[in-house]
């Protein structure tokens, strides 16, 4: 009776035993998800980040030195070539001032000398006493010495006034050079100004520019610059302008590129066509979406499903030949978007392809035996 409640009790662990190790391996079984590859149309993009910045900005520098006396306009203004924009009062050097009115009492004493000479000398003409050429010699001086009176008078107003004549305000009138938009005064009544020379760039008093006429100034990485041609249409997509895109056409690729972290950036420029339904203020921030590669209805399969070899590096897939049984496919990969990458060989479009869905300790064996 013993014998038989022990080999009863065998049995029955036994059996308990068969069933522990069915549930586990039941659990340890793994289905995957498969899917097959497809034809869509893959395009390569990349962004360049930037600003839309007129396309001519002119800059109105003064001809001469003094302090702002009267602004005329604000910024933003509408303005026309020859419209007065401000006024600049001239504060003369009294050194340079002093240098001028003792010129022309010199020049003045000169024409006294030359007056009363020729005036004398006139008489003994009428007389005979002398000949016509000595005359007109001395005639010659006396014309010179009022000529350089008028010369050193009229450098002297130049010096006290910006200018001299009873016409002429035009050194100390500041006028638009150009038709455009008033973009920015830097500078306040009172303010003082530098005329533009050979030495000094000069004050800018205002900048002024055709706000009809945008580009877009922007840069672009050097590992994708080589794709870049002129003439292709891109899309520009401004920070302060949502969901609203502009046609722009790319026109200028920088031949140098610069360093920026440690990266060599190049500078691109594209000419942006405008919406009237818009207006778009020079500096914005933008973003140029730029077509690098386009292919249409080329076999695809999702990037996700590409697998790395750890030692080649090259793309391979597991396609499935049964039940549960997958074998490793080497492919050949085109341009990727990102999410779609091209087949060129290596799959065809009826194979089912294993998607990783789940992670199992044979699946990262047979990873580091590939």
């Amino acid at each position: 009776m013993k014998k038989t409640l022990i080999f009863g009790g065998i049995a029955l662990a036994l059996v308990a035993i068969l069933i522990w190790f069915g549930k586990k391996n039941s659990k340890s079984i793994i289905e995957y998800k498969t899917e097959k590859p497809f034809k869509t149309n893959i395009v390569r993009k990349t962004v360049a980040t930037g600003k839309v910045i007129p396309l001519e900005e002119v800059e109105i520098k003064p001809q001469i030195s003094g302090i702002i006396d009267k602004i005329y306009v604000e910024e933003g203004a509408n303005v026309k070539k020859g419209d007065l924009i401000a006024k600049v009062k001239v504060v003369p050097n009294e050194q340079s001032l002093n240098a001028a009115r003792g010129r022309v009492n010199s020049v003045q004493i000169q024409l006294n000398n030359a007056e009363i000479s020729y005036n004398r000398n006139k008489a003994l003409y009428e007389k005979g006493v002398i000949s016509r050429s000595e005359f007109e010699a001395i005639e010659l001086t006396y014309n010179q010495a009022k000529q350089d009176l008028l010369n050193a008078q009229s450098d002297y107003q130049i010096i006290r006034r910006g200018f001299s004549g009873s016409g002429g305000s035009a050194n100390t009138n500041i006028r638009a050079t150009t038709t455009g938009m008033i973009l920015e005064i830097p500078v306040k009544e009172g303010y003082q100004v530098i005329q533009s020379n050979n030495f000094n760039a000069g004050t800018t008093i205002a900048s002024i520019a055709d706000m009809s006429k945008m580009i877009f100034e922007g840069k672009v990485d050097e590992a994708e610059v080589g794709k870049l041609k002129e003439g292709t249409e891109i899309q520009v997509a401004l920070g302060a302008i949502d969901k609203k895109k502009f046609p722009a056409k790319l026109n200028f690729i920088a031949p140098k590129g610069t360093e920026e972290n440690g990266a060599v950036q190049f500078k691109i420029k594209a000419d942006v066509t405008l919406d009237k339904g818009y207006f778009v203020r020079a500096g914005y921030s933008a973003n140029a979406d730029i077509v690098l590669e386009k292919k249409d209805s080329v076999l695809s399969i999702k990037e996700s499903l590409l697998q790395f070899d750890k030692k080649t590096e090259k793309p391979y897939v597991e396609v499935k030949t049964g039940e549960d049984t997958y074998e490793r496919r080497d492919v050949e990969i085109g341009i990727s978007d990102g999410i779609n990458a091209e087949i060129i060989s290596g799959i065809t479009a009826d194979d089912e392809i294993k998607v990783w869905n789940k992670t199992s300790k044979k699946d990262k064996k047979e990873g580091e035996e590939s």
